[in-house]
C-alpha cells in the first residue's frame, strides 16, 4: 500500500492534527544525551527505551497505524562490543518487561532486519514476540533492528533475480509494485512522516524505498528527551504540509 492511500485513510481528530497511518522514527542522540549529562552511554540507551514506551503510547492515543522505529543499524556493528552486547540485552528486557503491556494495549510486534549471525536465542525471541502479538489488531510497532535499507534493496533483488531464473516470474513483469512486495514492509503501508532526533538531517539507510514520499522532520531533542509534547509539535508541522506526490498541491502549485 502507497504512502498515498495510506493519507487518504488517515483520521482527523478535529483539533486540526492530520494524523499518519505510519510514523518512522530514526532514534538518535541517546549517547550525546548521556554524555552531556557525565554519564555513560548506555545510560543514553537505557533512558531512549522510556522514550520508545512513551511514543507507543502516544501513538496509541492519537491513532497512528504504523509506527516504525530504528533500533539497530547494520552499521552499528562497529560500535564497541561492549555497547553493542548492552543494546542487544536491552531488547531482550525491552521484550521481557513490556510484552504484557503490548499485548494488553493490542499491539503488533514486527521486527525486520538481517536475522543471519544473531544470537539463536535472540532469532528464537524475535520470532516468539512476533508470534504472540500477531493477532492483534491495534497499532503495528516495526522495530528495524539489524537493518540497512541498502541491504533490504539487495535481499528483495536477489529475491526476484532468483525467481526470475527459475521461471517462477516474467523479468518483465518486475515493477515498482513486484518489489515493494520483495520487502520486509510487505504488508506495511510506506511511512507519511519519518522523524529523527538528534539535529542531524540526514536518514542514514533508513527506509529507503519505502521513504520516497515521506514528509521528514528533523528535530532538536537527543532522543531520550523526545516526549508527548515533542510528538505533538510533529503532528502540527506535518499537518501543514501540502503533499503532492509530484502532482499539483491543493493550491494548484
Amino acid at each position: 500500500m502507497a504512502s498515498e492511500t495510506a493519507a487518504k485513510m488517515s483520521p482527523d481528530l478535529g483539533s486540526g492534527l492530520r494524523i499518519p497511518v505510519h510514523l518512522g522514527v530514526i532514534m538518535d542522540g541517546n549517547g550525546r544525551w548521556a554524555k552531556a549529562r557525565g554519564k555513560r552511554r548506555t545510560e543514553g540507551h537505557v533512558e531512549g527505551v522510556h522514550a520508545l514506551r512513551n511514543l507507543v503510547q502516544s501513538c496509541i492515543k492519537h491513532g497512528v497505524g504504523y509506527l516504525t522505529v530504528f533500533s539497530f543499524s547494520s552499521e552499528n556493528w562497529t560500535r564497541p562490543a561492549e555497547e553493542v552486547s548492552f543494546i542487544f540485552g536491552l531488547l531482550r528486557r525491552f521484550v521481557a518487561s513490556d510484552l504484557q503491556r503490548l499485548m494488553r494495549n493490542n499491539v503488533r510486534i514486527r521486527i525486520i532486519g538481517g536475522r543471519a549471525g544473531l544470537e539463536p536465542s535472540l532469532v528464537r525471541l524475535i520470532e516468539d514476540v512476533e508470534a504472540k502479538t500477531a493477532a492483534n489488531t491495534g497499532l503495528v510497532l516495526v522495530v528495524a533492528f539489524n537493518y540497512g535499507g541498502r541491504a533490504e534493496i539487495t535481499d528483495a533483488v536477489r529475491r526476484l533475480a532468483k525467481d526470475a531464473a527459475e521461471g517462477r516470474i516474467n523479468p518483465a513483469d518486475i515493477d515498482e509494485a513486484a518489489i515493494s512486495r520483495a520487502l520486509y514492509t510487505v504488508d506495511v503501508p510506506d511511512p507519511d512522516i519519518i522523524i529523527r532526533t538528534s539535529g542531524e538531517q540526514r536518514l542514514s539507510n533508513f527506509l529507503l524505498w519505502q521513504s520516497a514520499y515521506a514528509e521528514l522532520v528533523f528535530v532538536p531533542e537527543n532522543w531520550p528527551d523526545f516526549d508527548e509534547a515533542s510528538f505533538l509539535r510533529v503532528l502540527e508541522a506535518y499537518s501543514l504540509r501540502d503533499r503532492r506526490y509530484g502532482g499539483l498541491g491543493a493550491t494548484g502549485s
